[in-house]
């Protein structure tokens, strides 16, 4: 693009419209990526019109006289690229610095405060009309007594006489109470059998009252129950899905008292970490000062933190709940393996390393096979030959190839499993290996086994 098109920040004096039609197009036609230094360069000079004044292209677009020098704009597009590759760097680099090197989580998930707490209800009742799935009489006294009872109270006297009814099952009824409840609300119901019925389906709770842990009636529970499974049998077969003894009632339960708590007059309150850490504890009390602007919160041990509620907040310690739930901590936690074992499932934590440990593993599988064969007499047998069945036993080893994979010291958890994966470890062979390089001193995590 030849230096007589660069716009000169000056106003234009109404030239010809052909004029500034021609120089337009000219700079769409001539106009490169390389230009684009002389904005960096020369100051007074614009590779595009800045917005709000027309300014002047050139007085004659016909009239220029200098040359175009490729030599010059290419060392002036070196320049160009060479700033804009220092100004990327700088930018991925305040990029990197700024972000989290720890994963953060609301406080909300990972801390409960203190009195904002579920309660366990639980009582006894019975289930009615079962299809013949329920409770044997003679074998649950239990059942038979609160049967006994019932009918009583309904004025019905059965003193003396043999119940045979099998559409009845003794059932424990549970229930959790959310925090802050009120009178009237409902809730959901588990129901689960007591004796030896078969199935709940099809049956009625019947008003059944749920205690706490004081031995207060806290809510009343009744309604027909829905199990997630079945069973069927027949004379020669059964036919079972899921656990049919066990079954739910939505909002089966009715709140009848209330647990009283006032939150807004509590002057202090302790937030408890759902997994204690002294770091987390620590980032915790130093996200809340931060939010709020005071130092309000301290910690008092890996699994709380202790909050004095500010001045602004006193009677109101609702909304300072509200409004510190949603701050992010910034979350650690121990370097942990968990092993199940009877699962053969293996959960391993971020932060688990090991140190420089070389690793070899190989199967040895013994194979134990028995054929039936049957064993006829000839036909030149003795008299009394008889046909008999024999077994044949054929046992068999096989050791694979072992390898042997040397693990570098301070591997991450994704060049740990790279590194088993490599000598073909299989989840049961894990869990053993991992057990062994623990004894080896070289996993530098805690191993849970379950």
């Amino acid at each position: 693009m030849n230096s007589d098109l660069l716009i000169h920040h000056q106003p234009l004096h109404a030239p010809h419209p052909s004029i500034v039609n021609s120089a337009v197009k000219r700079i769409h036609r001539e106009m490169e990526v390389r230009d684009a230094d002389t904005f960096f360069g020369r100051q007074q000079h614009y590779a595009m019109p800045m917005r709000g004044s027309l300014t002047k292209l050139t007085n004659d677009i016909t009239a220029h006289s200098q040359t175009y020098n490729p030599y010059a704009m290419d060392a002036i597009f070196a320049k160009c690229m060479a700033t804009i590759v220092f100004f990327v760097s700088l930018l991925i680099a305040l990029m990197m610095l700024t972000s989290p090197a720890h994963a953060e989580s609301r406080l909300k998930d990972i801390a409960a405060f203190e009195g904002v707490r579920d309660n366990l209800l639980m009582g006894y009742g019975l289930v009615v009309g079962l299809n013949g799935t329920g409770d044997k009489l003679k074998n649950n006294e239990f059942t038979s007594q609160s049967l006994i009872a019932f009918l009583e109270r309904q004025g019905v006297n059965t003193r003396g006489t043999e119940l045979k009814s099998k559409n009845i099952a003794a059932v424990t009824v549970t229930a959790t109470l959310p925090p802050f409840s009120r009178s009237g609300g409902k809730i959901n119901v588990s129901v689960s059998a007591m004796g030896d019925a078969k199935s709940l389906q099809g049956g009625t709770l019947l008003a059944t009252a749920l205690y706490g842990a004081d031995g207060e009636v806290y809510a009343v529970a009744q309604g027909p129950i829905s199990i997630a499974g079945y069973e069927a049998s027949g004379s020669g077969a059964t036919v079972t899905k899921g656990v049919p003894t066990n079954g739910f009632i939505a909002d089966g339960g009715i709140i009848e008292r209330e647990i009283q708590f006032a939150l807004n007059k509590m002057s202090s309150l302790n937030i408890g970490l759902r997994n204690p850490d002294i770091s987390t504890a620590k980032h915790l009390a130093e996200a809340i000062n931060k939010h709020l602007g005071v130092d309000a919160a301290e910690m008092t041990d890996p699994g709380t933190v202790h909050l004095h509620v500010p001045i602004d907040y006193k009677d109101n310690v609702a909304k300072l709940l509200a409004e510190i739930e949603q701050v992010p901590v910034q979350t650690d936690q121990v370097a942990k393996v968990v092993i199940d074992e009877a699962s053969g499932t293996v959960v391993m934590g971020e932060n688990v390393r090991i140190d420089t440990v070389a690793v070899a593993q190989g199967n040895l599988v013994v194979k134990v096979e028995e054929t039936q064969q049957v064993s006829q007499p000839n036909p030149l047998a003795p008299a009394g030959a008889q046909t008999v069945a024999t077994t044949s036993t054929t046992i068999s080893a096989e050791e694979s190839k072992g390898k042997l994979g040397v693990l570098q010291h301070g591997a991450s958890l994704r060049e740990l499993v790279a590194g088993l994966n490599a000598l073909g470890v299989g989840p049961r062979d894990l869990i053993t290996i991992l057990q062994t390089i623990k004894t080896a001193g070289a996993l530098q995590a805690e191993i849970v086994a379950k």
